[in-house]
């Protein structure tokens, strides 16, 4: 494997949407299913030399479960508006042989590729489409993409939606502390996503698109729920300021009240849309 000489390219790091605590999101955030993972492994069946492009990268939960399954990449390029995210995403990379990696640092619709002749065959976004530009995006991928290339958008949502009667309780303790409006950062409100994936891609060249669903069932520790708080938009340290320790105690008090031999259960479902051209392999 290889990596890129240089550090990634300089932008604007996204810290107020989710700070710097890159080891807390690689930590608590959930990885991918299994089921998800194989059905991203499928895609590439019969694609002499897979070109990975993940968006949104994160800490690098896609490169953390994928690669080892798609042993026959050749190139990776990863994408993220954070730093500090795209080097632990690097650190967690297990790729093999000759495959090359680059880490680009800027908004995901500004991507250039940076392999000649090796155009993407796969094209990663999990739980951050919603940030982005979407429409632009998918009109960057349709210039960087194989014909038959395949577009995955996935996720599951986040905590602050997922509906149980302690995520209710703790959303109730967040909406106390920050107002009733779901936070994004520290520059305003979530007004929610907008157009439904399935219609952005409607109107982008990847029209052709399969829906995969696939249930997850996850046990939280309290201690861990906190841990995931402090990675999100919604629940972040800067937004509470020096009420943050005092947030954090009295949301422990609660989850532990509400937890079921010491466990705070999740039953979501976690969505891959796969999205071609029209006339790309099924």
């Amino acid at each position: 494997m290889t990596r890129p000489d240089q550090p990634a390219a300089a932008a604007a790091s996204d810290d107020d949407l989710f700070g710097s605590e890159a080891a807390d999101y690689a930590r608590y955030r959930p990885g991918l299913p299994d089921a998800a993972v194989r059905l991203l492994a499928a895609t590439q069946h019969g694609v002499p030399d897979p070109v990975l492009l993940d968006l949104g990268t994160g800490t690098g939960q896609v490169l953390r479960a994928l690669p080892p399954v798609l042993r026959r990449l050749v190139h990776v390029d990863l994408v993220d508006v954070n730093q500090h995210m795209l080097e632990t995403a690097l650190t967690i990379l297990d790729v093999r042989g000759s495959c090359t990696v680059n880490a680009f640092s800027g908004e995901a619709r500004t991507f250039t590729p940076t392999a000649p002749g090796r155009a993407l065959t796969l094209i990663t976004c999990c739980r951050s489409f919603h940030w982005m530009s979407r429409a632009e995006v998918l009109d960057m991928a349709d210039r960087v993409a194989a014909p038959n290339a395949v577009v995955a958008i996935m996720g599951d949502g986040s905590l602050w939606a997922h509906e149980a009667d302690w995520t209710a309780a703790l959303r109730g303790l967040i909406q106390t502390s920050l107002g009733n409006d779901r936070r994004a950062g520290t520059r305003g409100t979530y007004a929610g996503r907008g157009r439904s994936y399935d219609e952005e891609l409607a109107d982008s060249a990847f029209s052709d698109v399969a829906e995969h669903r696939f249930p997850v069932a996850r046990a939280w520790r309290p201690e861990d729920v906190l841990g995931y708080l402090r990675t999100t938009s919604f629940a972040g340290p800067a937004l509470f300021a020096d009420r943050h320790h005092e947030f954090e105690a009295e949301a422990l008090r609660l989850l532990q009240g509400l937890a079921r031999g010491g466990v705070l259960k999740e039953d979501a479902a976690f969505s891959v849309l796969l999205a071609r051209r029209p006339g790309g392999d099924a």
